[in-house]
């Protein structure tokens, strides 16, 4: 990510996780890299996608959202936040007290079941952001069970309704 974002002077790459406090964790790395995630994958995600399995830990750094918005982000811009966390979305909204009140979209990943032990799933999910003032304004279907062709997971975009 870094070699790439060097192409652009508008990107800055940051080497942490985000979640619901500063601290370490260790996250485990899958094998197909985009399914890596803090939480313990459940045997339902690996069979639905085998190259899934995870072939590795690491250490990393966690911050929340409140402790790094003001280095990061200038509310004087219109803020869209993508949470793409492996079942960790929830502690990513948990870290952000501050800064939700001045996001003006969110787009996060929602499980319809669960691929990770202990996430909080679409109801949980939506019910968190709509407390915050955020409404609903896209579902975008997202991974499916190749096998029964059941949707897994939607992308759900909400606008904050300031």
């Amino acid at each position: 990510l870094r070699k790439h974002a060097a192409r652009d002077p508008r990107w800055v790459v940051n080497n942490f996780a985000l979640g619901d406090e500063d601290g370490t964790a260790d996250i485990h790395i899958a094998g197909n890299s985009f399914s890596s995630s803090f939480l313990d994958m459940l045997s339902s995600h690996i069979d639905s996608a085998p190259d899934s399995s995870y072939v590795g830990s690491e250490t990393t750094c966690v911050k929340t959202l409140d402790s790094v918005i003001d280095s990061c982000c200038s509310f004087e811009n219109n803020i869209y936040l993508k949470i793409d966390t492996q079942g960790f979305e929830h502690k990513v909204i948990k870290g952000a007290e501050k800064p939700l009140e001045l996001i003006g979209m969110i787009q996060l990943e929602m499980s319809l079941v669960p691929p990770y032990d202990g996430q909080a799933l679409f109801d949980d999910l939506h019910s968190l952001l709509t407390e915050k003032g955020y409404r609903p304004v896209s579902l975008e279907p997202g991974f499916a069970d190749k096998e029964s062709g059941s949707l897994l997971q939607v992308d759900g975009i909400y606008h904050h309704m300031m």
